[in-house]
């Protein structure tokens, strides 16, 4: 049996969407109870993302960007160039955890990470996410097969956040939404995961 604190982090760089979504299916598919969890860091070229719930009726003008009708739950949203996304592949039982549970890990995480550059964040229960000054810094979309679960947590650090016009962000209209680097911090986006990575680690059991 493999040990909680067993975890395998790996930095990806920038990835093509799809074949990021279709390697942490396959992952999910075969793995076992000897596969140790796997956290991946990646960012992602221009891309809407909906999701299960998601509804035409919020793509409002996508442009050239491509959307791709994926299997997370919750309902659209944006990836670009500077924002980090973790995605966590992890056997829930393991971690004693259900998924209500991991999505709130999931947004303290990126509370934490803030407020150790002096943003205050919060998240709200109507709303997953993690937000600033009413506006949406940090979402989360997740899916369970086989009690793991993959996808997981994407923050805005420092993007061109016009495609966000684009539609209604996370199924909300005129929901604004902000990042680091607008809030007067300035990092690279693969040192932002580091923090991050250690909030997750450090909550897991």
């Amino acid at each position: 049996m493999i040990k909680p604190s067993a975890l395998i982090i790996r930095d990806l760089g920038q990835q093509d969407y799809l074949t990021t979504w279709q390697a942490m299916q396959d992952f999910t598919q075969v793995r076992s109870d000897a596969n140790p969890d796997q956290i991946w860091i990646v960012e992602h070229p221009a891309v809407y993302t909906l999701g299960l719930n998601g509804k035409a009726e919020h793509l409002l003008n996508t442009g050239s960007i491509p959307v791709v009708q994926t299997d997370r739950g919750g309902q659209v949203t944006y990836h670009g160039p500077g924002q980090l996304v973790v995605y966590t592949l992890l056997e829930l039982q393991r971690h004693q955890l259900n998924v209500r549970q991991l999505v709130s890990l999931l947004e303290q995480a990126m509370i934490n990470t803030l407020a150790q550059y002096g943003i205050r964040a919060y998240a709200r229960a109507e709303a997953p996410g993690v937000y600033v000054n009413e506006k949406k810094i940090g979402s989360v979309g997740l899916r369970v097969k086989r009690g793991c679960c993959y996808h997981g947590l994407s923050l805005n650090n420092a993007m061109d956040l016009r495609p966000f016009d684009g539609i209604n962000t996370c199924g909300f209209s005129n929901l604004a939404v902000t990042q680091l680097a607008d809030l007067g911090v300035n990092i690279h986006t693969h040192e932002l995961a580091l923090p991050i990575i250690y909030a997750i680690k450090e909550a897991l059991v």
